[in-house]
């Protein structure tokens, strides 16, 4: 009956926003952070936790350490958008998704053809030298052994993506807040809600029609509209079949 009702809900809607997390890119074997098989549980080689590998300290602290650890970690090249990717696409263009907010950095769902894409945490696919602000994309990233250096002032390229300790891009994230502030639905998915300020977004929704999808109980499903303790890809997917 669920899936009947919404169904139902986004024919009759034209102003859906969406906010997904980690969840959203896991069926895409994207690792997620938190679960019994995220990054956190993961053994590596470092005398470090993957807290402090991902942090603005350990970037300039131990530079080389910190790109070890997020190119074999962060970084997944073959992955491919699922199918959570793909119906937000389809609905982006039906013209009811009128934003997409996402805390995930793969760049999948622009890759499944979303415009519309704000990005709290930023992007693998962008990267920056901090010293002349030269672009460099993924692929540069990669090929370099160790700390990545720009090509025109030998300065360090940094990945655009926010870690530990540092903080989220406002316009972005100012953006994200008008957005959900007008949205007739918000659908949340694959994300727990528990990390702030992220989290948070979901307070600035305005009207009645939250629907969550996420395979674990959140913080405001008494709160929700509908909710679909189930895959997100097969619950989006379900809205065209």
């Amino acid at each position: 009956m669920s899936i009947l009702e919404l169904k139902k809900l986004i024919e009759n809607t034209e102003n859906i926003v969406f906010f997904g997390g980690a969840g959203v890119s896991t069926e895409s074997n994207i690792p997620d952070f938190r679960s019994s098989t995220g990054l956190y549980k993961t053994a590596n080689n470092k005398e470090y936790p993957p807290e402090y590998m991902l942090s603005h300290t350990c970037y300039r602290k131990n530079t080389e350490d910190f790109y070890d650890f997020y190119k074999k970690n962060m970084i997944y090249i073959d992955a491919k958008p699922n199918l959570a990717h793909k119906s937000l696409t389809k609905l982006e263009k039906l013209d009811k998704l009128k934003a997409l907010i996402t805390q995930n950095i793969d760049g999948l769902h622009q890759l499944a053809g979303t415009h519309n894409v704000l990005e709290l945490h930023g992007s693998v696919h962008r990267n920056y030298c901090e010293h002349c602000n030269a672009f460099y994309d993924l692929d540069y990233i990669m090929k370099k052994e160790g700390v990545p250096l720009c090509e025109k002032c030998n300065g360090i390229v940094k990945p655009d993506v926010v870690l530990y300790e540092e903080g989220l891009d406002m316009e972005v994230m100012n953006k994200a807040i008008e957005s959900i502030m007008k949205a007739d639905v918000l659908i949340v998915g694959g994300t727990s809600l528990t990390v702030y300020p992220a989290a948070g977004l979901v307070e600035y929704y305005n009207n009645d029609k939250l629907i969550l999808i996420n395979k674990s109980v959140t913080q405001y499903d008494n709160k929700a509209y509908l909710t679909f303790n189930d895959s997100i890809g097969e619950v989006l997917n379900s809205i065209f079949t």
